[in-house]
């Protein structure tokens, strides 16, 4: 697995090129356009509560759709505190594994695991 101080930002980058979207921004905030949706795409690696790439926290957005990128054994964790927050937006978070082209895929939507 990558350094887990480096947020998957290239994998993040990728999914969503493969997907169609056309990708724009640098570092850990991306934008993912298609048709007529926009995506803001947050990659991050952080283990802290509530932290994110950007070292703020989850946050209200301005995009309907939001889609959080980290690693693989971080996604549980990531999804738990956004069911917590409970966000005004339309979420999902993509486990990656560095080099592999899986990816797991949480949607805000699925039932809470018991």
């Amino acid at each position: 697995m990558a350094p887990v101080t480096m947020p998957p930002v290239e994998e993040a980058r990728t999914i969503f090129r493969r997907l169609g979207y056309e990708v724009s921004g640098n570092g850990p905030e991306l934008l993912a356009e298609r048709k007529w949706r926009t995506v803001r795409v947050t990659a991050t690696s952080s283990r802290s509560a509530g932290a994110l790439a950007d070292g703020g926290t989850i946050r209200e957005s301005d995009y309907q759709f939001q889609c959080f990128v980290t690693w693989a054994d971080r996604t549980g964790e990531l999804a738990s505190r956004l069911r917590q927050s409970a966000p005004d937006f339309e979420w999902a978070v993509i486990g990656v594994e560095s080099g592999a082209d899986d990816y797991e895929v949480v949607h805000g939507s699925d039932p809470v695991p018991a």
